[in-house]
């Protein structure tokens, strides 16, 4: 098989918001100013992700020369977020023996981000990040059904994997310099999972927006911050 095309986009859901910025503001500069400390954890500032950038990948897409985005945001523009919502059931709501499950009033959606994950293993970790708490299934779920639409419209290739939904906190790949002869950056991350087990990073923000993105996130102009390029977005 011929491999697969570096992806240059992805589907996304933006997690600064109007209403989320100030509590992920405080909640990112604290986390930095303690793990990068010398008196602490002392990794790299570099390492430590630029609050725009925060956001949840639903998958990501390969369009070499632009060719196939225009199909992309079409399928995106023709979303009904709040339709698809309303398929998706609550795990505590599918009962054995009761059959279907009555539908409950819909409620928007709300995002809480709790707690601190390694993708790698702890004592050589590269990627930190903070899960959304989805103790009923239901943003998982919506989000998979989303994914599955562009999958389907063949603008997005299957993936094997279960999805992971993570808002990525640390990354080293970022660290400037690298390692020694240009090797991959690690932390031992066992202390710091630890302390930030069950950190509150945002807290019951509303969802408000769907988002295709381009890879490569952008240094905003006179902030000390940067964002990914949004190619459409639509409203939840």
């Amino acid at each position: 098989m011929p491999p697969r095309p570096a992806p240059t986009h992805f589907l996304c859901i933006p997690l600064i918001t109007p209403s989320s910025r100030p509590q992920l503001s405080k909640s990112l500069a604290s986390f930095k100013a303690d793990v990068t400390s010398p008196d602490s954890f002392a990794i790299p500032s570099d390492s430590v992700r630029p609050l725009g950038t925060l956001h949840l990948t639903l998958g990501v897409m390969s369009f070499p020369k632009n060719e196939g985005l225009d199909k992309a945001v079409e399928v995106l523009k023709s979303l009904r977020p709040r339709e698809i919502l309303s398929t998706v059931k609550p795990l505590s709501s599918i009962t054995q023996l009761a059959g279907p499950a009555t539908s409950t009033p819909e409620k928007p959606l709300s995002l809480t981000l709790r707690g601190l994950h390694s993708i790698q293993p702890a004592p050589k970790a590269s990627v930190l990040y903070a899960p959304p708490v989805d103790t009923e299934g239901v943003f998982r779920a919506f989000c998979e059904k989303l994914r599955a639409v562009f999958q389907e419209a063949e603008v997005m290739e299957k993936e094997d994997r279960p999805l992971l939904l993570h808002a990525t906190i640390v990354n080293t790949i970022y660290v400037k310099g690298r390692g020694k002869k240009g090797s991959k950056v690690t932390i031992d991350a066992r202390d710091i999972l630890d302390r930030y087990d069950d950190y509150v990073w945002m807290e019951d923000v509303p969802v408000e927006k769907i988002a295709i993105c381009r890879m490569g996130a952008k240094k905003i102009e006179g902030e000390d911050d940067q964002e990914y390029e949004v190619e459409a977005e639509i409203e939840f």
